[in-house]
């Protein structure tokens, strides 16, 4: 049987306090010692655990029934390296007999099918015993205010609450106090290759490192760039340089003359590429005499977060 990870997953589960029984759970990089655990507010209707996968039985109601090989095997092989990332959802059966399986599936087929597939003898899971929707939504948004998670654990926990819970990125920003743009280029650290979403969620690369090496498009690109980051030790400037230079050389875009109007196009690109270096939305107007460049942000701390990114002391 595969033991390497018996940990709870992150996700939502970095946002929902673990009873006495579960605090036994190893640290690693990716589930590391929660700083700021006994902070988090009990959620209501929820709690976390470990559970056998032969303890849960498939949900009846769903409506997915075939699963691609390939996909699936994928999501072994990543279960088997890393762990299940992010918890299932189960529900306790009503009148389940001693020996039979004690809970239901809700959400996440896919991952209990890996997780035994894998051999894994627990999996986390979300233990779920209300039907009200609001309520749990609310309760892990409000701790997502509490938990002190890294970069990878927050875009896990952010994309699971938009896949199973049906949060949309414009409430969650809204009650997080962030830019949009800001929620979309975390859940972007999804895309790193696994190796360097280890790296990212030990500390050994910042979030605005993994905006550089994300910004190269191919998953050989950004192992390159990740290792030189560490092996020679580049500031996220450094970094962005290298992974524009990069881009370049294996692109056909660059010295080409602009287009006949094309100057909108050209202006367009500057404020993406400026709005992912503040992960806020910035938008360029160029007029005959002058022009202006407005960026976007949501709260006064996000204000700060970007006068940070500009080297400026912030607004006090």
């Amino acid at each position: 049987m595969a033991t390497k990870r018996t940990g709870l997953g992150r996700g939502i589960g970095a946002l929902i306090p673990m009873s006495d029984g579960d605090r036994d759970r190893p640290v690693d990089v990716f589930f590391p010692a929660p700083a700021g655990a006994g902070e988090l507010a009990a959620v209501p209707g929820a709690r976390l655990a470990a559970i056998a996968p032969s303890d849960i039985v498939p949900n009846p109601q769903q409506p997915r029934t075939e699963f691609r090989e390939e996909e699936l095997a994928e999501l072994v092989h990543s279960v088997r390296e890393f762990g299940v990332l992010q918890p299932i959802v189960v529900r306790e059966r009503a009148g389940a007999g001693q020996g039979e399986p004690q809970y239901e599936l809700i959400m996440g087929e896919r991952r209990l099918r890996a997780s035994t597939l894998a051999g894994l003898e627990t999996i986390p899971a979300i233990v779920r015993n209300t039907a009200d929707e609001d309520m749990l939504r609310d309760a892990l948004l409000e701790n997502l205010h509490r938990a002190q998670l890294n970069p990878l654990e927050e875009a896990s926990a952010y994309q699971q609450l938009l896949e199973d819970f049906g949060i949309t990125q414009e409430r969650l920003a809204e009650r997080l106090g962030r830019s949009r743009p800001q929620i979309s280029n975390t859940l972007r650290l999804l895309r790193l290759p696994e190796a360097v979403q280890a790296r990212v969620a030990a500390g050994v690369l910042s979030a605005g490192h993994a905006r550089a090496i994300l910004s190269t498009n191919e998953p050989e690109l950004m192992q390159r760039l990740a290792d030189r980051i560490v092996n020679e030790e580049l500031s996220v400037r450094q970094a962005e340089a290298v992974a524009q230079q990069w881009s370049g050389a294996a692109g056909t875009r660059k010295q080409r003359k602009p287009a006949p109007g094309g100057r909108q196009a050209q202006l367009a690109e500057i404020a993406e590429r400026l709005g992912d270096r503040l992960d806020t939305r910035v938008s360029i107007a160029l007029g005959a005499k002058k022009g202006s460049i407005v960026i976007d942000f949501a709260t006064i701390g996000d204000l700060n977060r970007i006068l940070g990114e500009l080297g400026d002391d912030g607004f006090r």
